[in-house]
């Protein structure tokens, strides 16, 4: 645990140094909805709330580009042989991975409340207890993306690499989870392929949890959740913990 906290303190010093990068971060999902949001009035059902619908959608999106590309801090760590000096120091490898992976779930907390905020000022008539419970939700499955991003930082340890990489994964991930339109509205084949889809369970329970509905969609998402996160970080430190040994 003290070592959790160091490796904690520390990574979360320096990303609230670089507000520029958390600023960066939060920018996109904000674009979508200034620019995409007004546009899902006229294409979803009828008397479906486009913001109950679409912003649960931009706080996964948040979270998996926001944790997906947390790999990238790790890289000039790499490059500087910060990861081969580990070798000799007595500090738990599991530490080192879970404080990193906990200060990104810190900052994609910081990024989340304005877009939570700016919903709110759009109309989102939200519960105030379904938007906490799928903020949880979210962190929950950001400690996974952010676990893989980390396994794939440590085998891609170079930008030109690693950038390509990510978004080959990030945008099907996004479009299959059905955050922009109702991806069970298109071809069976298209849903069948989304159900594959870890975040589509994610997405959907959060949409239900916004609507303060507490049905089984939720009790599947959050099974979904946490097993993936479970999974990513068990994957995460094994590598981490065999390539520090």
């Amino acid at each position: 645990m003290h070592d959790i906290a160091v490796v904690f303190r520390s990574e979360l010093a320096l990303a609230l140094r670089n507000r520029v990068s958390i600023a960066i971060g939060l920018i996109q999902p904000v674009l979508y909805l200034l620019l995409f949001g007004p546009l899902l009035t006229g294409a979803l059902p009828p008397g479906q709330n486009a913001w109950l619908f679409f912003i649960p959608g931009l706080l996964l999106q948040l979270g998996l580009f926001g944790t997906g590309f947390a790999g990238f801090n790790l890289i000039p760590d790499i490059r500087a042989g910060f990861v081969d000096r580990l070798r000799v120091t007595p500090v738990s490898r599991i530490a080192i991975l879970l404080g990193r992976v906990l200060k990104d779930a810190v900052v994609l907390v910081i990024q989340a409340v304005p877009l939570l905020v700016a919903g709110y000022l759009f109309g989102m008539a939200a519960s105030p207890l379904g938007v906490l419970a799928s903020v949880v939700l979210i962190l929950v499955t950001g400690v996974g993306l952010a676990s893989l991003s980390y396994v794939l930082a440590l085998a891609l340890p170079n930008e030109y690499l690693f950038a390509p990489a990510v978004n080959s994964l990030a945008i099907p991930l996004l479009l299959l989870s059905g955050v922009l339109l109702p991806v069970d509205e298109g071809p069976r084949w298209l849903d069948w392929l989304a159900r594959l889809n870890p975040l589509r369970y994610v997405v959907d329970a959060t949409r239900a949890l916004f609507a303060g509905s507490l049905t089984s969609t939720v009790y599947v998402g959050v099974t979904v959740a946490v097993a993936f996160a479970a999974v990513s970080f068990l994957v995460g430190s094994r590598l981490f913990g065999r390539r520090t040994s």
